[in-house]
């Protein structure tokens, strides 16, 4: 229930905060609550990737990514995701989400994620996500076209290159 709530609270916030640029970074802060507790009375690790959601999707919204959503019907999904967790987060304590689009190829938009308290990093990701329509995924050329952006065909960092790599030859092993 409390993350419909956060939900609602992302989707509501994002027509009257600031827009985003399509690469700026969006900043959510949250506080850890009882239910997001595990055994161990910290955060548990599920509750990191559905908070997750809710910063790419405020990524989404405030970067005038709300009318592919809306007007297009496209939807976002993610296809992979790769997690280090630094810190426990403890009941209560207060932290920020950060979510910026660090890269892309031909389909996928890689996003960097960073969970932050007190100025420490707490857990860092990086998530690759596409958005799909009826037909199937759609390119990232042609998000960037939607949004009249302009840019290159391709930009990832080594680290991308280097999980992309590893992604490929797991997805070979099936």
């Amino acid at each position: 229930m409390n993350l419909i709530i956060r939900l609602l609270r992302i989707f509501l916030q994002s027509f009257f905060r600031t827009p985003l640029d399509f690469f700026g970074t969006s900043i959510l802060s949250f506080r850890v609550i009882p239910t997001d507790l595990d055994l161990n009375l910290h955060m548990t690790n599920s509750r990191y990737f559905s908070l997750m959601d809710l910063g790419r999707l405020d990524l989404i919204l405030r970067s005038n990514g709300r009318g592919l959503v809306f007007k297009k019907k496209w939807q976002a999904v993610l296809g992979a995701s790769h997690i280090r967790f630094r810190r426990a987060l403890n009941c209560f304590q207060k932290f920020e989400l950060h979510s910026s689009i660090i890269g892309w190829d031909e389909k996928w938009f890689y996003i960097e994620q960073r969970l932050v308290s007190h100025g420490q990093l707490a857990a860092v990701a990086i998530v690759k996500a596409l958005f799909i329509n009826k037909k199937g995924s759609v390119p990232t050329q042609k998000v960037f076209s939607e949004l009249k952006i302009v840019l290159e065909k391709e930009r990832l960092t080594s680290a991308i290159r280097h999980w992309r790599t590893l992604e490929e030859s797991i997805r070979e092993k099936r």
